[in-house]
């Protein structure tokens, strides 16, 4: 990749700042987040069932909302603009830090769990969606891969400095710094992220409430049709459904309980988890930002999205099957390669929606993702504190991720039929979309 090609940032510095600092802000928290609550929870064992449940739990209520949310919030970037909504995500995460932030007993890691619970409904995969639609709206079809390839590698870039800080700052300090960060992120938005989307405010005219209430329920359903005839004229988009849903039934069901797995067999704590995340996230940010956009043109984001799904098969077999502490280690570089998915998908999107349904579809496929983190739960976390409890049927610990890791070869297996040069007949579909289904949440009324 050319040095020149970095331009094609250029328009989205002032959405890279924030999202960076968000991303910072959040992940240097997480390997905190476990010692935190199984210290409070669980104090004196590595194995922490109730965390494990609250977990599953939590991310069980956060996949049936985010459903309808994620679908929710793409039509609200495209109706009513990019940056309200991002600084609604973006500042979601404050409260349930600031609550750990002031006491780690078990009452406050309730309310933790309730507060966290809240925000990833509104904030979880909605912050990446809206801020790819919000790339597309400023950057030509030709370069957005390279651009989304950019913005995952950014993304890895600002874990390794997350683990970074996570790895050597003292444990007391870390909600205080995350806090501060999410704050000046959610200001540096607001006074200098500028809209993308142009158009006249409508004047509106607030009739009785019951009726302005049915017509805002009228109006989402008839936008979420909308949206739904839009990925089933589609072949790109059909396929990607299915590919996205297996993938993150998978991965997410492995993310859910793989900290709280490593720390019952191995004993890791915040400190190892930091240096595996260290091996992924250095590796990452070069084969995004540097090895994607270099590639993409010679092989296409088809094969490099089946690549990327069979290393994530392979590093969930070597997680699942893990016989010595080194290999985590060993199967975390494979997260070097299984993380183009991300960037490869986005790009194929991207591609098969038109230029005024990008939030729309970016949200249905967050959507897509929701579906797959409240289902995944509900298998993975009673079968992974089962097997690596004294009481297993038989002795393998990481039999759960093994059974994740058939959800991702059943997406490998659409991925290699996937059909991607349907984009011009779908993009004509997309803006043939009926005026009517663009219409703002409040009417006005004659």
């Amino acid at each position: 990749m050319k040095v020149t090609d970095l331009g094609v940032l250029r328009p989205l510095v002032h959405l890279l700042v924030p999202l960076s600092l968000h991303w910072i802000a959040y992940d240097m928290a997480l390997p905190v987040l476990v010692d935190v609550i199984t210290g409070a929870l669980c104090p004196g064992q590595n194995s922490c069932p109730e965390a494990i449940y609250l977990t599953g739990i939590r991310q069980t209520i956060v996949g049936i909302f985010k459903i309808v949310v994620d679908i929710l919030l793409g039509q609200l970037a495209d109706e009513y603009g990019r940056k309200p909504l991002l600084l609604l995500t973006l500042s979601a995460h404050v409260v349930p830090f600031a609550v750990l932030a002031w006491d780690q007993s078990r009452p406050f890691i309730y309310a933790y769990f309730i507060l966290h619970t809240i925000t990833m409904v509104i904030s979880q995969g909605s912050i990446f969606s809206i801020a790819v639609a919000y790339a597309a709206d400023v950057v030509e079809t030709g370069k957005r891969a390279a651009a989304f390839g950019l913005m995952t590698g950014l993304f890895s870039a600002t874990h390794v400095i997350a683990n970074l800080l996570a790895r050597f700052l003292p444990a007391e300090w870390i909600f205080g710094v995350s806090i501060t960060l999410l704050i000046c992120c959610a200001i540096y938005a607001k006074i200098l992220l500028p809209e993308t989307l142009s158009g006249s405010p409508r004047p509106q005219h607030f009739g009785p409430s019951s009726t302005m209430f049915f017509k805002i329920l009228q109006e989402r359903w008839y936008s979420m049709k909308d949206t739904l005839t839009l990925i089933r004229s589609s072949v790109t988009l059909r396929g990607i459904t299915y590919i996205t849903f297996f993938y993150k039934l998978g991965m997410t069901g492995i993310s859910s309980v793989l900290l709280y797995y490593l720390k019952a067999v191995f004993g890791f704590n915040k400190n190892q988890f930091s240096e595996i995340q260290l091996v992924v996230d250095v590796g990452s940010t070069f084969s995004q930002a540097l090895l994607f956009p270099l590639i993409n043109p010679l092989v296409g984001e088809k094969l490099i999205l089946c690549l990327a799904l069979l290393a994530s098969i392979a590093y969930a077999l070597f997680y699942g099957l893990a016989w010595a502490p080194w290999v985590p280690y060993l199967s975390a570089s494979f997260g070097v390669i299984y993380i183009l998915e991300k960037a490869s998908t986005y790009a194929i999107i991207s591609k098969a929606s038109s230029s005024n349904s990008q939030g729309k579809v970016q949200g249905f496929f967050a959507g897509v993702d929701a579906l797959a983190t409240f289902l995944s739960p509900l298998v993975m976390s009673p079968l992974t504190s089962v097997f690596i409890s004294s009481k297993a049927p038989f002795n393998c610990k990481g039999f759960s991720i093994l059974l994740a890791s058939v959800s991702m070869m059943i997406s490998l297996g659409h991925a290699l039929f996937l059909n991607s040069e349907d984009n011009e007949r779908n993009g004509e579909i997309g803006d043939t979309t009926d005026e009517s289904l663009e219409a703002p949440l409040v009417t006005p009324q004659s």
